[in-house]
């Protein structure tokens, strides 16, 4: 069985998604872009900031569904621009204490609304 996760502390979904899905002991969150929920613009900045803001979405989605951070097991990372990787990955690294998830990075032609990285997580308890 699964169940539909939504908070207003995140993006709304853009399209005919859900923020996140969980079923059973696994929570498959949606890809995150730097959207400030309040505004619904990409916050100011780069790659760096959009990330930190990717990451407060997920935070946000995973605290709904009643995970944290330590429960994510794999991380898909896209990259409007495979050159921001070293700038992303400084700020990816300090969102994880301990063991760091399974991840997957790769550059992409281009992202919803020309973001310039969504994040998208799987979480287990």
């Amino acid at each position: 069985m699964k169940k539909v996760i939504a908070t207003t502390n995140a993006p709304a979904a853009i399209g005919p998604y859900s923020q996140a899905i969980q079923t059973g002991n696994m929570l498959f969150v949606s890809g995150q872009l730097g959207f400030d929920p309040s505004t619904g613009d990409f916050v100011a900045g780069g790659v760096q900031e959009q990330t930190i803001q990717a990451f407060k979405n997920i935070k946000a989605i995973l605290t709904e569904a009643g995970y944290e951070m330590g429960d994510i097991v794999k991380t898909t990372v896209l990259l409007a621009d495979m050159g921001d990787f070293a700038a992303m990955n400084e700020v990816y690294a300090s969102q994880f204490d301990g063991a760091f998830p399974a991840r997957a990075a790769f550059a992409v032609k281009t992202l919803p609304k020309n973001g310039l990285v969504e994040i998208e997580v799987i979480a287990a308890k």
